[in-house]
């Protein structure tokens, strides 16, 4: 069975979204589709994606989740969020 984990990080732009999303997919045994923002009001402040769903194989391993742990605390502290 797939592990599935949404994760949001608040005002990031869409090309970070992107840009996050590239880096993961790039983990053996990772998928990561962007989420749109389901916001009905526009903010200028808001990016157009409102997070990342980040699925794992079955049988990926835990050198997998934790590359994706180190990615994630990479792009936090680089946007601070």
């Amino acid at each position: 069975m797939e592990t599935k984990e949404k994760i949001e990080f608040t005002g990031l732009p869409l090309a970070v979204y992107r840009e996050i999303a590239a880096h993961l997919r790039q983990v053996a045994g990772v998928k990561v589709s962007l989420i749109p923002q389901s916001s009905q009001q526009f903010d200028y402040h808001q990016s157009q994606i409102s997070g990342l769903w980040i699925s794992w194989i079955p049988n990926s391993g835990s050198e997998s989740q934790q590359r994706v742990q180190q990615i994630l605390a990479y792009y936090q502290n680089r946007y601070g969020v």
